[in-house]
């Protein structure tokens, strides 16, 4: 895989009912600075790419190259254990300490967090606090690719725009594959739209 192709999906097939295959030899192709927006209803297939993508679900044929990898997702109280403090858990998936402490405090002021907040457990947090720092997390596992999946629906306005503005500009380091149901979103950031609804004409 080309050092700037950071997700390579080949003719993809997979379907939990083999007569409704949800993709059908499927392709894409996502590179560093890119972001690529996923549209569709509910049922469309969007968490299921997620799940192929993040080697959870097998696909009945075709292949699935990714690099490293992190994952925003919609509901951030089931990505955070509720018995330890949310720098900790941070801390437990952080493999390069080296950007970490470079990078901390810069994404803290840029999510609008404090140090203090990330020494309580989830529980003492509101949503969208909760939810800037899964994004923190993500960031500071210097992922590749960035999956992220509505992350924004639990945020007021200003603060989501002041998250995508931040997903946007670390851009230079990955590519990043959006979900999101708001299609002005998607065509304000997006490189690509793939609009699930029609991608395979309701089958």
């Amino acid at each position: 895989m080309n050092n700037d192709v950071v997700l390579s999906i080949k003719n993809l097939t997979f379907a939990y009912d083999k007569n409704k295959p949800i993709f059908q030899d499927f392709n894409l192709e996502l590179k560093k600075g890119e972001l690529v927006c996923i549209v569709g209803e509910s049922g469309k297939g969007k968490s299921t790419l997620f799940e192929l993508i993040c080697n959870n679900l097998k696909p009945s044929k075709g292949e699935i190259k990714a690099q490293k990898l992190s994952c925003i997702y919609q509901d951030p109280y089931s990505s955070f254990h509720p018995s330890f403090s949310i720098i900790n858990q941070i801390k437990d998936v952080i493999h390069d300490k080296e950007y970490f402490y470079k990078n901390i405090n810069i994404f803290i002021k840029e999510l609008n967090l404090s140090n203090e907040l990330l020494e309580k457990k989830p529980h003492k947090l509101s949503g969208g606090q909760l939810q800037r720092c899964s994004i923190l997390r993500s960031l500071l596992m210097n992922p590749k690719l960035l999956l992220v999946d509505e992350a924004t629906s639990a945020l007021d306005n200003v603060i989501a725009l002041e998250v995508m503005k931040l997903l946007l500009k670390y851009l230079d380091k990955c590519a990043i594959l959006l979900i999101t149901h708001d299609m002005s979103l998607a065509k304000w950031c997006a490189n690509k739209i793939i609009d699930l609804n029609r991608l395979y004409n309701g089958k």
